[in-house]
């Protein structure tokens, strides 16, 4: 029997280990498990190429609660240890056994799945464990060994004869304050979290199959059943296999294996397979977002090696595939770094780059092989695409081949169809393109089908991050504006060389002004004249273009420099001085009548504005009732 101290380049890991390895103690069983991964894949890798001459068999990890002895055992079929290599890998803690395997075999193993840089993974396993048994026989024809350490430096390491076949066996003596980890339910939780993909099955107890009846038996048979292992995990998940291995029913399958209470079905998928200059693997999907920038859950999931890491991924994946859903895989990608670490870290940044080409890559493909297809799915997508256009510049240029700008009457176009259909109607008096939207189409009706009715089409723009957008567009496109078609009277968005006939005087028009001023009395309320159709609405509520977006802007996060949360609500009252309703407010020589008469009216244009909330529309609501009594 070898007694002997760990060679630790401190006075005592132990501690360490415990306080500061990793801020989650339950990460020990991914560890272990990923490190028992790590010997069968070996073994598989060294048979193939001829260095192990054994039959590799169908080998399986085996995860046992022993409750009553408060023993946790994790048991593999790989290619164990002999005594120089437990003294080696287990003692002297500052070599890494998957790391030297790598550099011994880097050109053979590339693809092998080894996961490497778990170091001090074994270690993690004295989080919970106050003692820690390993009982190890190699695929090499030596005695297998049996080591034993109970926290401290010291350990022993002695031949025995206990265990006969290929393999090794964890057992953690699991401490008090650790209990929880002998609880099926505990275990169940973890396997399924951290290891819901390890790519050599994973057996946790057994489980009941009734078996298929023969097609001659008889009416009253009765099926038989067995016990057969109860393998918790998938090695072989979609984004392991080649895009041509998977039908669309394969995918879909896998975002509901990823996604168990996701009933929707994700509207398409992207498959990532990158070799060079870094590895990645992964499938992303869409789900039905709509207007949703809620990302809190069932968000993208992070693997190295199709080991789970987190679903974390912030700095990986750019901030607008945030809202996408599925899988990233990249032996690339460190397990245990801090966020500034990734930010900074070469391969992360060229992996955020590939994702964002490969997205704007699949739009382009998705328009161009189904355009009616990808217009019914571009309210579901709209704010992951406009989102990427604001945030990534890269993502932004080659958008023109995949955004699309939806009108008020259910039709889309690219921006070149749009400016195409437009050029001719809406470029202003100066050459400028003017773009005009809406973001309610209920809301701003009305504005709407003024817009209509002098031949301008109109854009619904209605995420949430359209101020943002439109800004983005403006700055980067020439001669272009946009306009919200409540902004102004429609007259004055796309400003046109045609005189304007007035049917008032200007000492009239004065008059009006004052009269309308005095009677509403409403600091919020910009009075502006303008000589309209004498058919058009004598009352129009504006709100100008600028003001609006900045606050639109801040609510969403933004608006600059400037300050914008606390700009006041300010409207501009668009006044037809050639309404007939004007004419009336002038002849009118009672001063009370005229008042309530311009109060009402006001009521009216603010109706349409959904701005009669309250007390007002309460009163609104009783005048009106008088009026009929009338």
């Amino acid at each position: 029997m070898t007694k002997g101290n760990i060679n630790v380049s401190v006075e005592n890991i132990f501690p360490l280990i415990k306080k500061f390895l990793y801020s989650d103690h339950e990460i020990f069983l991914r560890e272990l498990i990923s490190n028992a991964t790590d010997a069968t894949l070996k073994l598989k890798h060294l048979t193939n190429i001829g260095e192990a001459q054994v039959d590799y068999g169908n080998p399986k990890i085996e995860v046992k609660i022993d409750k009553e002895n408060k023993k946790l055992h994790i048991i593999d079929q790989g290619l164990g240890m002999t005594a120089e290599e437990v003294e080696k890998y287990i003692n002297q803690v500052a070599f890494s056994g998957a790391e030297e395997f790598l550099e011994k075999y880097k050109d053979s193993a590339k693809d092998s799945g080894i996961i490497g840089h778990f170091g001090l993974g074994f270690y993690s396993a004295f989080m919970v464990a106050e003692k820690v048994e390993i009982i190890s026989k190699s695929f090499k024809d030596e005695p297998a060994v049996h080591w034993i350490c109970d926290g401290s430096p010291e350990f022993t390491l002695e031949e025995t004869t206990a265990k006969t076949d290929r393999g090794t066996e964890i057992i953690l003596h699991i401490a008090e304050d650790s209990t929880e980890f002998l609880e099926e339910n505990k275990i169940r939780e973890l396997l399924t979290k951290y290891n819901k993909f390890m790519p050599v099955p994973i057996k946790f107890g057994t489980k009941t199959e009734t078996l298929p009846l023969p097609e001659d038996a008889a009416d009253d048979a009765v099926a038989e059943t067995v016990e057969v292992d109860n393998i918790v995990n998938n090695p072989t998940p979609a984004w392991t296999k080649a895009p041509s291995e998977l039908k669309d029913e394969d995918y879909k399958a896998f975002y509901h294996e990823l996604y168990p209470m996701q009933f929707e079905e994700p509207l398409f998928n992207i498959h990532l397979n990158v070799d060079y200059p870094f590895n990645l693997t992964g499938v992303l999907y869409f789900p039905k977002l709509a207007n949703n920038l809620n990302i809190e859950k069932d968000k993208i999931q992070l693997y190295q090696n199709q080991v789970f890491v987190t679903d974390e991924v912030k700095g990986i994946v750019p901030d607008f595939l945030m809202l996408l859903r599925g899988v990233i895989d990249s032996p690339d990608i460190p397990l245990n770094v801090s966020r500034s670490y990734l930010q900074a870290d070469g391969a992360v940044k060229k992996i955020s780059s590939y994702i964002t080409k490969k997205v704007a890559d699949k739009m382009v493909s998705l328009i161009n092989e189904n355009r009616e297809d990808y217009d019914k799915k571009w309210n579901d997508i709209k704010i992951v695409i406009e989102y990427g256009m604001i945030s990534e510049d890269k993502f932004f240029e080659k958008s023109d081949k995949f955004a699309l700008y939806p009108t008020t009457d259910g039709k889309y176009f690219l921006w070149n169809e749009l400016e195409e259909k437009i050029k001719l109607n809406q470029t202003d008096k100066d050459g400028n393109l003017v773009i005009l939207y809406a973001t309610n189409a209920d809301e701003q009706h009305s504005y709407i089908q003024s817009a209509k009715d002098k031949g301008y089409e109109v854009i619904l723009l209605d995420s949430p991050i359209v101020p943002h957008l439109i800004q983005k567009l403006e700055s980067t496109k020439e001669k272009i504006s946009f306009a919200r078609v409540d902004a102004d009277h429609i007259n004055n968005l796309i400003k046109k060389d045609e005189p304007a006939i007035s049917k008032l005087n200007e000492t009239e028009k004065e008059t009006l002004k004052k009269n309308v001023e005095e009677s509403i009395n409403d600091k919020k309320f910009t009075v502006q004249l303008e000589d309209l159709d004498s058919n058009d609405a004598p009352f129009t509520i504006t709100q100008p273009e600028f003001m609006r977006r900045m606050k639109d802007m801040q609510a969403t996060g933004g608006g600059g420099m400037f300050g914008m949360g606390s700009l006041p609500e300010m409207y501009n009252l668009v006044v037809n001085s050639n309404s007939e309703f004007a004419t009336k407010i002038l002849a009118n020589e009672n001063a009370d009548e005229k008042s309530s008469q311009i109060k009402y009216a006001l009521d009216l244009a603010k109706l349409s504005q959904n701005l009669l909330k309250g007390k007002e529309l309460t009163d609104f609501i009783q005048r009106s009732y008088k009026q009929l009594e009338k």
